[in-house]
């Protein structure tokens, strides 16, 4: 059997049993892409390496394409459309996980004073928009995907709620917004109501001159832009810069070192936060909590009393 007519199959098969599989089958299509239209037991060993390395160093993506691979081989034996996987049976070591860049106070200031300086037309967006995207972002912990899907009845200003559908791991949340933010939503919106609102109240709340939605690469190129203009960059030898995602986990661990500082419980409030996010479990938010000096003083200053105290109990 064709290798696309196995493909689809797995895929379909994925799908129906209420699976998005959308990332797992776009590497599967340029795996299929790589290796041509040819039957799925002329698969080689060396063309499969060749599409898991491809030209340039190993990354996490190669274990990512591994991995899909790995799982649709499993499906093919069980068939019977192939005999033995023509996968390697050894791997590179894996690369280090991605360390988030953490945002100061004075940094997220620069950036938003900077959207002032962006152009209007073109691949850029009105300023007052990427301004507002940006305080949004940092102020709700929302992905980007996630902000950019909203809809105009998805925001709830009278009751100050955010209605989340089906994000990552198709799950939906309310997630409440706060006074401040709340304040710039409104402001927006009565500017919102003036573009065309294509689909009604169910149109973008964050939407282009045309009322049309926004693409997320064009408001990854403006941001790139802002760090250019405000020089903030990595300066760790990592190859990925400072980018809006890293908006996420900023708001993260702000939100943890303001709860340490608030003499909270952190333990108590990291279940809330992972809802809030929507995350799949407690171990996911930790990931995103990067120790920052900010954090690290912090959590040393919590364990500092925790100690003197027992050590005051022992006398």
């Amino acid at each position: 059997m064709k290798l696309t007519r196995v493909i689809q199959k797995y895929v379909r098969l994925k799908q129906s049993m209420g699976m998005s599989f959308q990332t797992q089958a776009k590497r599967l299509r340029a795996f299929w892409r790589a290796q041509g239209n040819i039957e799925i037991t002329e698969v080689t060993p060396r063309s499969v390496l060749a599409f898991l390395y491809g030209t340039g160093p190993v990354t996490r993506t190669w274990h990512h394409k591994f991995r899909t691979l790995c799982v649709f081989y499993r499906f093919a034996i069980s068939r019977g459309y192939v005999a033995v996987s023509p996968l390697p049976s050894t791997q590179p070591k894996e690369p280090p996980p991605h360390v988030p860049y953490i945002y100061t106070r004075d940094e997220l200031r620069r950036l938003l004073e900077a959207t002032s300086l962006l152009k209007n037309g073109g691949r850029s967006l009105p300023q007052t928009t990427v301004r507002l995207l940006l305080l949004f972002l940092y102020g709700t912990g929302l992905r980007l995907g996630e902000a950019l899907s909203l809809t105009c009845c998805d925001v709830d200003l009278p009751r100050s709620l955010l209605t989340i559908r089906c994000s990552k791991f198709y799950k939906s949340r309310l997630v409440p917004i706060g006074d401040q933010l709340h304040t710039q939503l409104e402001s927006y919106l009565s500017r919102r109501l003036q573009l065309p609102l294509p689909k009604g109240e169910d149109s973008t709340y964050f939407a282009t001159n045309q009322g049309l939605p926004i693409d997320e690469r064009c408001i990854q190129w403006n941001f790139r832009r802002l760090c250019k203009l405000t020089g903030i960059q990595r300066n760790d030898y990592s190859p990925r810069q400072p980018c809006l995602h890293d908006l996420r986990h900023t708001f993260a661990v702000h939100r943890l070192t303001a709860s340490y500082r608030a003499g909270s419980d952190v333990q108590r409030l990291l279940p809330h936060l992972s809802t809030y996010l929507g995350h799949i479990s407690i171990a996911s938010t930790q990931r995103y909590l990067s120790m920052t000096p900010e954090l690290l003083k912090e959590a040393n200053n919590r364990f500092e009393r925790y100690a003197l105290s027992e050590v005051s109990h022992v006398k």
